[in-house]
């Protein structure tokens, strides 16, 4: 089928299904079919990865493991072993290499490809991806959902729309409607806080923010009103950039009831940790500088940071550094509606650039 000639692009974005815990029931029989938890079972524990069956109860990533556990009284905590899965990341990498060079993973378990010219000469980008989630089940055992599509955008939020174990292909000129039924939720970057700001505004979906002008959304959510503007219309020129690494990996929690003691604080700063230190594990991340983020009960937002000689590489240096800034803001002011912490300055990154597609025909079969 033939389409806009500007967006010639196929893209592919690859999801491993439930990804830490799929290698701990491939690995132990006992745990199949049974409700898994990838994390620490400990009052500051956090989940990083939940099973299907834990999902059927709500359990979900970044949850505490104490509610986890209180949502899913058979759940089992399983100890994460990133050396195994990073085994296998690097043997689906190895399939994603069978096809193309233009691979830019984004963390252990999911990445985009751009086939446009496939190695293989197939041609076709679903024919590609079919063969890609073939061969992840035949040589791991393990089951991946995949996007198909024109741009990264929309490749991303197709891989998401018949998990587990599917696809989805969105071609063209099923872009905008695509995009359109789709609520602002599923939107990269669209958390709780953010969708609550756009209903009071009366935006729930796709179609929704495609009446808004740049202004109206420049009005309202600042320089990040562009990349809504041109995402509610299905349009992204971004190209697959090979081994592109991130600027900085980050967590951070808005709290319904500020925190204002020291010891809830620390408290609420570990668990972010936990949540950051999963990140920076998926995403094999190393950096030098640590900068924790607060909001005040005002929405007045203050930052702290500090910068070592050595990449820092486990978790307890970057804990020590996040309690030590924290502990330069306290005791706080005011309550604290929001803390944060960030890993920046990573070691050998690449500018992500942004270009205008080719030009050219457009295929995917």
């Amino acid at each position: 089928m033939e389409g806009n000639p500007a967006l010639i692009r196929k893209i592919i974005h690859v999801d491993m299904d439930a990804f830490y815990a799929s290698v701990e029931q491939r690995d132990n029989p006992d745990l199949r079919g049974k409700p898994v938890a990838v994390g620490g079972s400990s009052k500051r524990g956090v989940v990083a990865a939940a099973s299907y069956e834990a999902r059927a109860f709500g359990v979900r990533s970044a949850m505490p493991s104490v509610t986890a556990q209180r949502q899913c009284p058979d759940l089992i905590f399983v100890k994460p072993r990133f050396e195994a899965y990073k085994a296998v990341s690097r043997q689906i990498r190895d399939i994603f290499a069978r096809h193309t060079d233009l691979i830019q993973p984004l963390s252990l378990d999911e990445a985009y490809l751009d086939v446009t010219h496939d190695k293989q000469g197939i041609g076709s980008a679903v024919k590609i991806a079919k063969a890609i989630r073939a061969a992840i089940r035949d040589e791991t055992g393990l089951t991946a959902s995949a996007g198909v599509s024109y741009n990264k955008f929309i490749a991303k939020l197709a891989s998401d729309q018949n998990k587990p174990d599917g696809m989805c292909v969105i071609l063209p000129d099923q872009g905008l409607e695509f995009v359109a039924s789709l609520p602002v939720r599923r939107f990269h970057g669209v958390g709780p806080r953010t969708a609550e700001k756009m209903a009071k505004l009366g935006v729930n979906t796709g179609a929704d923010l495609a009446q808004k002008d740049e202004n109206w959304l420049a009005q309202h959510f600042g320089s990040w009103g562009g990349y809504l503007f041109w995402a509610a219309r299905g349009i992204d020129h971004r190209p697959v950039i090979a081994n592109a690494v991130r600027k900085s990996v980050g967590a951070e929690t808005t709290y319904f009831d500020d925190k204002r003691s020291a010891t809830e604080l620390h408290d609420a700063l570990e668990e972010i940790i936990n949540v950051l230190w999963d990140r920076i594990e998926r995403s094999q991340a190393q950096g030098r500088t640590v900068v924790l983020k607060a909001r005040y009960s005002d929405f007045r937002t203050i930052t702290r940071s500090r910068t070592v000689g050595q990449a820092l590489t486990d978790r307890a240096a970057i804990a020590q550094l996040g309690h030590a800034l924290l502990d330069q803001i306290l005791p706080v002011e005011m309550g604290v509606r929001l803390l944060g912490l960030t890993l920046s300055g990573l070691v050998d990154h690449n500018e992500i650039a942004h270009s205008a597609a080719p030009q050219g025909q457009f295929t995917f079969d």
